[in-house]
């Protein structure tokens, strides 16, 4: 949860390996020598909500929307694709499927799939950069282990119960379509621990963007399409992959900008860190200009008739979201750190849940 006090505060964490005995109040110390004073401690179920961190779930919810939007209308109906071979243009045509045929019930297993290995991988990254000490002067939201809300056991125990939750429900839909699905699975799981656990965690290495782009943009948004689809041959599906990638990447960036100057500290080399602010922001303002730019290349084509399309027209869409990028690119270009970023996060979740839907409708009215 994003925080409301004014000031920046440093949590109370306690050494790694070790659990606190008593959660029964949070303790937080001004940075300009203010007495301490006690914050106001969430209820025993509202802490795991709030350690679950809601305002990232558009990463693990976009993708599932706009792959499932993409199967419904690959199965309901016939996809062209017109491919350019020297000075003619052949047509492509995969076997009319016809309607019915949407598998809704994958729709729901790929959501819960994706959903559990957010929060999944939201627990253990608290869990890992608890037991660290990364987390002991944050300026973001309380996290559990730093903040003595609950014990690392605890922690651990509920990042591995909800990938326990993804890995059953993938392999009930591995049985249903192909057992390689399994192999992209685990390694969706092992992405999600190793991020900020292991010996060497990638989120330390300035990696962390990188899988972010690759498994809760292409493989996420892909394999929601394939579970109901059966089918990876949709170029269209690959470019929102791409784009879904982007927008979940920036808000990864939104993150990591917010505390460049506390990972520092703690020796956590993000790619924020190590591209510094002025180029982690620049890097931030085109993951989000970007996926707007190809709509718009994506919908010049299409009313041009270059490739066939059911309604060309609603591929532009998407770009009715471009507003909300605004106010998250000015606070990104100007010269705020820490707290100030905070409002940055929010934002970005919000572009990507919007642009999510408004690509799923596009998705859904322009495959043929």
């Amino acid at each position: 949860m994003l925080s409301n006090s004014t000031g920046p505060r440093t949590s109370v964490a306690f050494p790694a390996g070790r659990e606190r005995r008593s959660t029964s109040a949070v303790v937080a110390m001004t940075t300009d020598g203010a007495p301490p004073r006690a914050a106001a401690v969430p209820g025993p179920v509202q802490r795991w909500v709030l350690g679950a961190r809601p305002r990232t779930l558009p990463a693990a919810l976009v993708p599932v929307l706009v792959g499932t939007a993409a199967a419904h209308a690959y199965r309901a109906g016939a996809y062209s694709v017109i491919s350019h071979r020297g000075a003619a243009y052949a047509s492509v045509t995969t076997l009319r499927l016809g309607p019915g045929h949407a598998f809704w019930w994958r729709a729901v297993g790929a959501l819960v799939v994706a959903l559990a290995i957010q929060v999944g991988t939201n627990y253990a990254n608290d869990y890992s950069d608890g037991i660290r000490g990364t987390d002991d002067a944050r300026v973001g939201p309380v996290r559990l282990v730093a903040s003595g809300l609950a014990p690392p056991s605890a922690v651990k125990r509920a990042a591995l119960i909800a990938f326990g939750v993804a890995g059953a429900v993938g392999l009930v839909l591995a049985w249903a379509t192909s057992w390689w699905v399994v192999l992209v699975g685990a390694a969706c799981l092992a992405a999600g621990w190793l991020y900020t656990g292991g010996p060497r965690p990638y989120g330390y290495a300035g990696l962390g963007e990188l899988f972010v782009f690759v498994f809760f943009g292409l493989v996420a948004t892909i394999g929601t399409f394939y579970v109901e689809a059966l089918h990876l041959d949709l170029p269209v599906v690959w470019f929102a992959a791409g784009a879904v990638g982007l927008l979940a990447t920036a808000l990864l960036l939104a993150n990591n900008l917010r505390d460049i100057e506390t990972d520092i500290q703690s020796g956590k080399r993000t790619l924020a860190v190590r591209a510094g602010r002025r180029s982690a922001g620049l890097l931030y303002v085109a993951c989000l200009v970007l996926p707007f730019v190809g709509v718009a290349v994506w919908g010049l084509v299409s009313v041009s008739g270059a490739v066939h399309a059911l309604r060309p027209g609603v591929a532009f869409v998407p770009l009715a979201a471009l507003p909300l990028a605004v106010a998250p690119i000015g606070i990104v270009n100007s010269d705020a750190s820490g707290r100030a970023l905070l409002p940055v996060l929010a934002a970005t979740g919000r572009l990507q849940l919007v642009f999510g839907v408004l690509m799923s409708v596009a998705l859904w009215f322009w495959i043929p």
